[in-house]
């Protein structure tokens, strides 16, 4: 299946701007914001309610104030947890961003959910290679496609690697924002759900690489929604689909994203699905990452 029914994420103790990954992250914003941590708190909280009101499981592990992780707040960048049973683990760019694999944080996954195998793709850091989980690839879950726009913290050689042991296909291509720069993470200019895609085409300059992804997502039998540059910078293309304990699904998102939209997208995507959104602004700016980032789905088998 496609889309998951429970969550994990991850309570912010420390939360602020952090520096080391900025490097490669043009949406992050240093607001200097002495209150970043409670408002963070705050959007974070309003967010679980969001999702918890809409019937969709959230298993929430408030993250250790040592290691210092300003970014614990995205656990899908090291982490995925998949239908067989398996978790992968990543290498990550950021050094500090390392601190964030944490035994507690798997400890109270394994309390619920069954998990069978770990498999850590950690080792490549040591040579300066990356691939940081579900932001780094946007999984095609029932068709086994792994998109990937390749940059400083998405590797091929890892992509391979993982598509190898997990048995994907990898489709990558280079992605480049307004600015002519590589964009860091996949999931912030496209989605994938389970009948359709979110995708910002325009970001995607070689014409035979556009081709080859459209083409893939048509030949998958999934209609594209396609947005531009703006919406993109707004978190457009940072959505994730979900469901809840009735099945009925929704496209998670920010409410920056939700209103870069224009009535006909938000017309087209409800016609799926309905939308939860919900206001993260301060996530947002510091973090350089929205609502996508903050879950992680999980496919593992309940105990």
């Amino acid at each position: 299946m496609q889309h998951s029914s429970h969550l994990l994420m991850i309570e912010p103790v420390q939360f602020n701007f952090n520096a080391e990954t900025a490097v490669n992250n043009s949406f992050q914003v240093n607001s200097k914001d002495l209150f970043a941590q409670e408002k963070a708190e705050k959007e974070f909280h309003e967010f679980i309610n969001k999702l918890r009101k809409n019937g969709i499981d959230v298993t929430v592990v408030k993250d250790s104030a040592e290691p210092h992780t300003p970014d614990s707040i995205f656990p899908n960048n090291w982490i995925s947890f998949h239908a067989d049973g398996s978790i992968c683990l990543y290498p990550m760019f950021a050094q500090n961003r390392r601190l964030e694999r944490k035994q507690s944080v798997i400890e109270a996954i394994k309390n619920k959910f069954l998990v069978n195998q770990t498999i850590d793709f950690t080792g490549f850091e040591s040579q300066s290679l990356f691939l940081e989980g579900t932001g780094s690839m946007v999984l095609d879950r029932d068709n086994k496609i792994a998109y990937a726009c390749i940059s400083p913290r998405t590797d091929k050689k890892v992509l391979d690697d993982f598509c190898q042991k997990m048995d994907y296909q990898a489709v990558s291509f280079w992605a480049l924002d307004g600015g002519n720069e590589s964009i860091y993470h996949t999931n912030v200019m496209m989605c994938v759900a389970d009948e359709y895609v979110v995708i910002c085409l325009d970001s995607i300059k070689d014409t035979v690489e556009r081709k080859f992804v459209t083409d893939t997502i048509i030949s998958s039998k999934k209609s594209i929604i396609e947005i531009g540059f703006e919406q993109m910078n707004q978190f457009a293309g940072n959505m994730l689909q979900v469901h809840n304990n009735n099945e009925e699904r929704f496209l998670v998102m920010s409410s920056q994203a939700f209103h870069s939209l224009t009535k006909e997208q938000i017309v087209s995507i409800e016609t799926y699905n309905k939308i939860i959104h919900s206001d993260i602004t301060t996530i947002e700016t510091n973090g350089g990452g929205s609502a996508r980032c903050m879950m992680a789905e999980v496919f593992l088998p309940l105990k």
